[in-house]
């Protein structure tokens, strides 16, 4: 990493999660800076064996998203190994766990027990729906978390809902995470206290729905699939087919951009029609006649010669080879195939530096150098 985005350079987080949020969290506070311990069973993270693994027996969406942190073992269900992980607590900054509600404490270690080993700690929980609720203890993954904000219920076809990808919850439920943990981080410094925070991937998700929840106050028909302006209502917020069966995203809102492409297209007739009432079913049926007329490569061109907010829908094995990618140098495909995309943020204008692979280390290498460091 740069040194200049060593933000967070001396601070120790100890990382006790699984599978994608937590150890995504983890991921960006060691891109800025931060020591990243992940801390795992002894059969480790079940993350190690998703979907599918390499020759070394390691799933590399485990690799991609654990690079950069330093990984133990440990097992603290015995006296032995919870001893060790005290002692780490007692010298770390952020302790990023999530466990449902409670394993914390069976395990010996509650809010109390933890601002009493280290008073200037600041621990986050990220949990699926919080610390309180009816909910607390209910298991679920993305997909169940977006379905309970609404917003799933606005996503996808007149005919049904579909599928967000990548998991929206998750991810942003990570970066609520960051951005909390960064927060309680200036308030110690001003104050000297640590924090106890409490995330919700479900709450987070929900906390992006303030404009599908106000639209269903006050025009509910507005936020259905196939009705708003944002979900299929609008032909110029739409995605349409091509004559070779690609797909081309059109996004003209302003009255510039879709004035730009009426002109580009020869309908300059069509102007006006921008401000048909919602649904634009007839409008609608005009466009997928116009897309259909053309082949994806045709539509791909007029988009680089018309400023009309009108994109091709890439492929992922076609993204890697876009020039705004390739000239902003974010994504690398290494030779084992694997896609790492570095920090999303340059500093200075300097392109943030790949990250190196996750080490796996003893639970003494990393204490001999915590505890032979200064606080």
């Amino acid at each position: 990493m740069n040194a200049e985005q060593h933000y967070l350079a001396g601070i120790k987080v100890l990382d006790l999660s699984q599978y994608l949020p937590g150890p995504f969290a983890g991921q960006i506070l060691a891109d800025l800076g931060a020591e990243v311990v992940k801390v795992e069973p002894p059969a480790g993270d079940p993350m190690r064996g998703f979907m599918f693994v390499d020759k070394d027996g390691i799933s590399p969406f485990y690799k991609q998203v654990n690079a950069g942190k330093s990984i133990i073992r440990l097992d603290l269900k015995t006296a032995t190994d919870r001893s060790v992980f005290e002692r780490l607590v007692r010298k770390a900054d952020v302790l990023l766990e999530s466990f449902r509600p409670g394993v914390m404490e069976r395990l010996g270690f509650s809010r109390e027990h933890l601002a009493d080993c280290n008073p200037r700690l600041i621990h986050c929980a990220l949990s699926g729906f919080g610390q309180t609720g009816p909910h607390r203890l209910r298991g679920g993954h993305d997909l169940t978390y977006v379905a309970l904000t609404g917003g799933l219920s606005a996503t996808g076809t007149e005919a049904e809902p579909v599928i967000t990808f990548p998991p929206l919850a998750d991810h942003a439920g990570a970066q609520q995470a960051v951005i909390t943990i960064l927060g309680a981080l200036v308030r110690r410094g001003v104050s000297g206290k640590g924090s106890f925070i409490d995330v919700s991937l479900f709450e987070t998700a929900l906390a992006w729905q303030s404009v599908g929840l106000t639209v269903a106050a006050r025009l509910p028909s507005q936020i259905e699939r196939g009705h708003g302006l944002l979900t299929g209502g609008a032909a110029y917020y739409h995605i349409y087919r091509t004559a070779d069966d690609r797909f081309m995203a059109f996004a003209p809102i302003e009255a510039k951009f879709w004035s730009a492409f009426c002109e580009a297209v020869g309908r300059p007739d069509w102007i006006e029609r921008q401000q048909e009432p919602l649904p634009q079913r007839s409008l609608i049926a005009d466009l997928q006649e116009l897309f259909g007329s053309r082949t994806f490569s045709e539509w791909s061109e007029l988009a680089d010669r018309v400023d009309c907010c009108l994109e091709p829908v890439l492929a992922h094995d076609e993204v890697q080879d876009h020039p705004q990618v390739l000239e902003r140098g974010l994504v690398h495909i290494g030779a084992d195939r694997a896609a790492e995309v570095r920090f999303p943020a340059r500093i200075d204008g300097r392109l943030p530096s790949r990250r190196p692979p996750l080490a796996e280390l003893r639970a003494d290498q990393v204490l001999g150098s915590w505890e032979g460091a200064e606080l």
